[in-house]
C-alpha cells in the first residue's frame, strides 16, 4: 500500500532528492515550496504524513504545525531543520510535531522516521476505533429499560453528567454506585465514563475481589524492580494506567484495611506511589467504586474505613434490583433472546405467552447476569422458534449451579413430572424437587444425583423452597 507525504521544502534540489528518494521507496510524494501552498493542498489532498523545513519564505514551518493541530489534530508532522535550530524543533514537538530530523537529512535515517510515523499513526486509530465501538456500548443507551426505576436512574445520571460538564476542569467528584450483584453496576459506571467529559481517556476496570488481596497493591499501585521477590522489572499500575480518565473499582467492598488507606490517599491528594518506590507520582482520574455490600454497616463492624466511605460516595447511585422493573424483564429478555440468537444461528427466536408470563413471576435473584445467562443456555437447547414456559423452568433450575456430569443412564428414564403451562416457576421447580425427594424416600445424596445436582446444591434448594420431610425429621 502506497502512502502519501507532503513535503514542504523551498530548497528545491532537496526536494527534488527527497521526493526521488521515497518514491523509489513506494511513496507518493507531492511538493510544495511554502506552507501557505501547502496549506491550500491540504483542502483537497489528505497525506498520511507532513514533512515540513522550519526555514521557508513567509509563513515559517512551526507556524505550520500550529495551524495543523487545529485543522488536522491526528496528522504526523516531521520537521526538518538545520544542526544549530534543533531547539526549535524541540518546541515544535512539545506543540505537537511528531519528530524531526537534521540537515544535511540522511535519507535512510528519514525513511525509518517516517515507517515509525505511519506505524504509530496505525496504532493510534486502531485504538481510537476500539475506544469508539466500546464507547458505543457503554453509555447511557445501554441501560435497557422503560420502568419508573429505570427513568429515575437515567435521570440521575444525566443531571450527574450536565453538572460535570458545566464544570470548569476535570477533576469529577467520585461516585458509588451501589445494587444487588447482577443489577449492571459496570454499565452505570460505563454510562458515566463514556458519555461525560473524560470520554476520550482510558476507563480502566479493576474487581478487588478478582486476586489475593496481597496483590492488590502491586496491581493498582504498580512496583519498582526488585520491590519483592518475583518483581523481576519495574510495573506500571492500574491508577497510572488510568491517567486522564476512570478508574472503576467494583466489589469496592472486598478491599482491605490497609489498601484503603492507600485508595484514601489517592483520593485526596492524587499522588500515588510504586510498592518499592520512595517516589511519588501524580495522578489526574476520576474514581468510580461499586459495591453489593451494605458499606454502612460494614463501617459499624470495623470492616471498611469510615473516612473512606463518606468520600468514595460524595455522589451515590442505586441500581435497582431485576424483579423491581416489571415489564423490563421481558424488554431484556427479548433483548437477549435476539442477541443469543444471532451468535448461535437462530435469528426467529421468540417467546410463547406462557414463558413471558413465567418470566414476570419469577423473582430473579441473580437480576440481569441471570437472565443473561439463563436465555443463552435456553437458545442453545433450543429445537423450534418458540420458547415455551417449561424449556425455561429447566434452564432456570440450572442456570445459578455448575453442571454435574453424570454417567450415562442404561435404562429409559421416566419423566418425573409433566410441566403445566400454567403453573408458574416456583411452583413448578418445589413440584419437581418434591417428587423426587417422595420418590427417593428423602435421600438427599439418591435424589441430587438423579436430578444432576450435587449434594450442596440440592439442600440449598430445599431451604430456599421451604420444603420439609413430611414426618419433619432432619435430613
Amino acid at each position: 500500500m502506497e502512502h502519501s507525504i507532503l513535503l514542504v521544502e523551498d530548497d528545491e534540489l532537496l526536494a527534488e532528492n527527497i521526493q526521488t528518494y521515497l518514491e523509489r521507496k513506494d511513496f507518493e510524494v507531492t511538493v510544495c515550496h511554502s506552507a501557505e501552498e501547502a496549506l491550500e493542498q491540504l483542502g483537497t489532498f489528505a497525506p498520511d504524513v507532513v514533512l515540513t523545513d522550519n526555514s521557508l519564505p513567509g509563513m515559517s514551518g512551526h507556524d505550520l504545525i500550529q495551524k495543523l493541530r487545529v485543522s488536522a489534530p491526528d496528522l504526523k508532522v516531521i520537521m526538518m531543520t538545520g544542526y544549530g535550530n534543533v531547539e526549535d524543533a524541540v518546541v515544535a514537538m512539545k506543540e505537537g510535531a511528531f519528530h524531526y530530523v537534521t540537515k544535511p537529512v540522511a535519507l535512510p535515517e528519514l525513511k525509518l522516521l517516517l515507517d515509525k510515523a505511519l506505524a504509530t499513526d496505525r496504532m493510534e486509530r486502531t485504538l481510537s476505533f476500539y475506544q469508539e465501538r466500546e464507547a458505543q456500548k457503554s453509555g447511557v443507551q445501554a441501560l435497557i429499560g422503560e420502568s419508573a426505576p429505570m427513568h429515575y436512574l437515567k435521570n440521575t445520571i444525566a443531571q450527574l453528567l450536565d453538572a460535570e460538564r458545566r464544570m470548569a476542569n476535570t477533576d469529577l467528584p467520585p461516585v458509588l454506585v451501589e445494587g444487588e450483584t447482577g443489577t449492571g453496576k459496570e454499565l452505570v459506571a460505563r454510562a458515566l465514563h463514556f458519555d461525560g467529559p473524560r470520554s476520550k481517556g482510558p476507563f480502566i476496570e479493576f474487581n478487588c475481589a478478582s486476586i489475593p488481596s496481597n496483590l492488590v497493591e502491586s496491581e493498582l499501585f504498580g512496583h519498582e524492580k526488585g520491590a519483592f521477590t518475583d518483581a523481576k522489572d519495574r510495573r506500571v499500575g492500574l491508577v497510572e494506567a488510568a491517567d486522564g480518565g476512570t478508574l472503576f473499582l467494583d466489589e469496592v467492598g472486598e478491599m482491605d484495611l490497609l489498601l484503603q488507606a492507600k485508595l484514601l490517599k489517592l483520593l485526596e491528594d492524587r499522588t500515588i506511589r510504586r510498592v518499592g518506590s520512595v517516589k511519588e507520582r501524580k495522578v489526574d482520574l476520576r474514581v468510580i467504586s461499586a459495591t453489593n455490600c451494605n458499606l454502612e454497616q460494614m463501617v459499624q463492624q470495623g470492616k471498611f474505613r469510615r473516612d473512606l466511605f463518606f468520600r468514595l460516595r460524595i455522589i451515590s447511585i442505586k441500581v435497582p434490583r431485576l424483579y423491581a422493573r416489571g415489564e423490563d424483564i421481558l424488554l431484556l429478555a427479548r433483548h437477549f433472546l435476539a442477541t443469543h440468537g444471532k451468535r448461535y444461528g437462530k435469528p426467529n427466536l421468540h417467546f410463547s405467552d406462557q414463558a413471558e408470563q413465567l418470566l414476570l413471576s419469577y423473582s430473579w435473584p441473580g437480576n440481569v447476569r441471570e437472565l443473561r445467562n439463563m436465555l443463552e443456555q435456553t437458545v442453545l437447547l433450543a429445537q423450534s422458534d418458540t420458547i415455551a414456559a417449561h424449556q425455561l423452568n429447566v434452564c432456570l433450575s440450572l442456570v445459578d449451579d455448575p453442571i454435574v456430569l453424570q454417567e450415562p443412564q442404561h435404562h429409559e428414564p421416566r419423566p418425573m413430572y409433566s410441566a403445566n403451562e400454567s403453573m408458574n416457576l416456583p411452583e413448578v421447580e418445589r413440584d419437581m424437587v418434591r417428587k423426587m425427594l417422595d420418590k427417593t424416600d428423602w435421600n438427599v445424596t439418591k435424589s441430587a444425583r438423579l436430578l444432576g445436582l450435587s449434594r450442596d446444591m440440592l439442600r440449598y434448594r430445599i431451604e430456599k423452597l421451604g420444603l420439609a420431610r413430611p414426618d419433619k425429621r432432619q435430613w
